[in-house]
């Protein structure tokens, strides 16, 4: 009987990268045995019509289906499991507490070519050297040859073998003529290791900590080997990277693995170099700007124990390590850590949730740090590391706020601003004005009607771009010609509104017409190594002026700069968000820490039409660790995080009411759960409703603590997976959310 209800047959249980809260039952393949088989390997199994990659999580003794009903997997494509039990339980924590498929979890975890079933196998790369028959060959030339005769000259002029990558860069295309070089007995190939080794020379080793940074030094090592989080709160050139590459040194003497987290791809180059300079040894980067082959190289590097350091952006944390002796994040506040979509996970906070399982330390380090973090420093669950002085003795600078109310403004720059700048370039010092909105001008408008160019998709208004003469939207990307007549009177004199960094740049041009330039935008940094080549450009003194947005105040370090401008403070004052002042809190703060690093003091400008508004008064005469103060309590007074517990329940579709409809129907469900802590707000529309096309709704659900909201949620989500009008929706469940917008 038990045989007949499949209750003795091995049985595979698998999950699946589609958005369906359950396990999937399957038969061993045809002639293998349960022991080849365990949680974490991948095996390729039939769904619907087609063949899927999936992943084991159990093997279980029967099934509760039939086993006329089980179909088979048909093939294993790992010896071992991919991830160690730590690393499986981390993953199934992660899809417990944010409430998301586990299939889709694990996939997450996965490199992209492994999600497609690619062999998890190290490929190493392939390097060329010319052979003594080549060097003959290249000096007399070969006839009738010239790509051949061009190859062989760029590996005459090299003193080393070229790798494939830097043939890739240098010689396109080259292969096939390589592969005749090699025929004919010109050129050697050598395998080589494709990942990063650092140069670690006597130029570069350990600075003389000061007294604050030894302390901190000394606190995360001691603590080598068992768990603790620690908070290094440093003014802005205090010398965090100093403290995480000894901390590094120390992990590193004991053998083991160190994970460096970074929260844009932005800052990789800067901080892979200081990384290179100190330690002679192997390191890989991950990011999602990498080919999928050499993420799939960094990973299984990491994995394998074959480099001593990853650097990598928020997918980073999903990475195993053979032995990891310790995480940092960079940058903790930043919201970049979140994801937005799909599996919407914080990487800071499985950072720490890693390194408590992995008995490890754990450092997040900030200028600004998030009161989140400053909160769990006060309840005693991360230990405080404190950096109150710049390394190279200098002040941080003040804030100086300018009422654009009062005197001349040119196309958004003050009179005021423009003296400052000129008095810095007349000194040989660079400048930098800080503004967040990419493009010329983001408002088209009829003056005589009052229409606006709206993105046909979006709540939104298009963004004119100069150049190109096109108006696009950043939300959807929506692009479009500039309409030459208004669409409603039909209008001739349209008029291009509000300041973006294309129109500073022409007003900076204007005004300032010897001084050489920078714009460093998502526009002007679309180009692979764009960035890099610019930062470059700025070290080497041949930029006076840098524009740019947000990407320029992460975590770079500009020793020229001493004048710091932003150039509209205001346009974050009254945002919807609770967050919008902790926000632009730290934006100011980590603007300004981009001036006087050096010898020359620091001066930093902000430009406000409200210099009286509270938040600004506190940021200028208190500084980031007054707002903390005043907003910690606002949070508390208020029952939000974190003295509160917070989800998010998102819900689009391409009807108007559809959205909405399904929401209400949840807030009936989520209210029948018997906790009474429960306060559910909503649902209401967002500030933009329409968005790509669809329209969105969002229900809010706040609890006093996480344990109260994940238990109603784990209730209320399998009834809510049941309504029929989810049929009619795309939703998802954001735990933590960072953007209420």
């Amino acid at each position: 009987m038990k045989e007949a209800l499949g209750q003795s047959r091995p049985i595979l249980k698998v999950v699946l990268d589609i958005p369906l809260r359950r396990v999937f039952d399957y038969l061993l393949p045809d002639a293998m045995r349960p022991e080849q088989f365990a949680p974490g390997q991948r095996v390729k199994v039939p769904f619907g019509r087609a063949s899927k990659v999936g992943i084991i999580v159990a093997v279980a003794d029967g099934s509760v289906v039939q086993p006329t009903k089980l179909r088979r997997a048909t093939a294993l494509f790992d010896d071992q499991p991919l991830f160690s039990k730590r690393g499986l339980s981390l993953l199934h924590w992660a899809s417990d507490y944010y409430h998301h498929p586990l299939g889709e979890v694990f996939t997450a975890a996965l490199p992209p070519l492994l999600r497609r079933g690619r062999r998890a196998e190290l490929e190493l790369g392939k390097c060329y050297r010319l052979t003594v028959s080549g060097e003959h060959a290249a000096t007399a030339g070969i006839a009738r040859a010239p790509r051949q005769n061009s190859l062989l000259a760029i590996l005459r002029a090299s003193q080393d073998p070229l790798s494939d990558r830097e043939l890739d860069e240098r010689h396109q295309p080259w292969r096939t003529t390589m592969r005749r070089l090699i025929a004919n007995g010109y050129v050697e190939v050598d395998e080589y290791f494709p990942l990063g080794i650092g140069t670690g020379s006597s130029a570069d080793q350990p600075l003389p900590a000061v007294s604050e940074q030894a302390d901190a030094v000394r606190m995360v090592t001691e603590s080598l080997g068992g768990f603790q989080a620690f908070l290094l709160d440093g003014v802005t050139g205090s010398g965090k990277t100093e403290v995480y590459l000894q901390v590094v040194a120390a992990v590193l003497a004991l053998g083991c693995q160190a994970l460096v987290l970074i929260p844009e791809i932005s800052l990789t180059d800067q901080t892979v170099q200081r990384f290179q300079r100190r330690f002679a040894l192997p390191m890989a980067v991950l990011h999602s700007g990498m080919t999928d082959k050499e993420r799939l190289t960094a990973w299984l590097a990491a994995r394998d124990g074959r480099v001593s350091i990853v650097i990598g952006t928020r997918s980073a944390i999903w990475t195993p390590l053979k032995k990891l002796g310790i995480i940092i994040i960079d940058e903790e506040h930043d919201g970049s850590y979140k994801q937005q979509d799909g599996f919407r996970y914080s990487a800071r906070d499985v950072a720490v949730m890693r390194a408590q399982r992995d008995s490890i330390p754990v450092i997040l380090g900030s200028a600004t740090p998030s009161l989140e973090s400053v909160y769990n420093v006060r309840a005693g669950r991360y230990r405080p590391l404190k950096l109150t002085k710049r390394i190279h003795a200098s002040q941080v600078p003040d804030l100086e706020l300018i009422d654009l109310k009062n005197g001349d403004v040119e196309s958004g720059i003050s009179r005021q601003l423009l003296v400052a700048i000129d008095e810095h370039l007349n000194r040989g010092e660079q400048v930098l004005l800080f503004l967040n909105r990419r493009g010329y001008a983001p408002t088209l408008l009829c003056p005589d009607c009052g229409w606006t160019m709206a993105c046909e998709r979006c709540d939104a208004r298009m963004i004119y771009h100069q150049g190109k003469e096109r108006l696009r939207c950043h939300h959807c990307g929506a692009d479009r010609r500039v309409p030459t007549r208004c669409q409603d009177c039909a209008g001739e004199h349209l008029l291009m509104l509000g300041q973006g960094t294309q129109r500073l740049e022409a007003t900076l041009k204007a005004n300032f017409p010897a001084a050489r330039i920078l714009r460093i935008d998502r526009d002007s940094t679309r180009r692979r190594g764009a960035l890099a080549t610019m930062l470059k450009t700025v070290h080497a003194g041949e930029a006076d002026i840098l524009v740019g947005t947000q990407m320029l105040t992460k975590g770079h370090d500009f020793p020229a700069v001493s004048l710091v401008a932003v150039v509209d403070a205001d346009s974050r004052l009254y945002d919807a968000d609770f967050r919008a002042g902790e926000r632009l809190s730290q934006l100011l703060t980590q603007v300004a820490g981009r001036a006087g690093r050096r010898d020359a003091p620091g001066r930093v400008l902000i430009q406000t039409y409200v210099p009286q508004h509270p938040l600004l008064q506190t940021i200028s005469e208190h500084g980031y660790e007054g707002f903390v103060g005043t907003a910690l309590a606002e949070r508390e007074a208020a029952g939000w995080p974190p003295f509160a517990a917070l989800a998010l329940l998102r819900a689009e579709a391409t009807e108007v009411g559809a959205p909405m409809d399904f929401l209400q129907r949840a807030r009936l469900i989520i209210a029948a759960t018997e906790s009474k802590a429960l306060e559910v707000l909503g649902p209401v529309n967002p500030p933009m409703a329409k968005r790509a096309g669809r329209y969105r709704a969002q229900l809010l659900i706040s609890a006093p603590r996480r344990s109260t909201l994940g238990v109603a949620l784990r209730t209320a989500l399998p009834r809510i997976e049941l309504l029929p009008a989810q049929r009619n929706v795309r939703w998802s469940i954001d735990m933590d959310p960072q953007d209420l917008n």
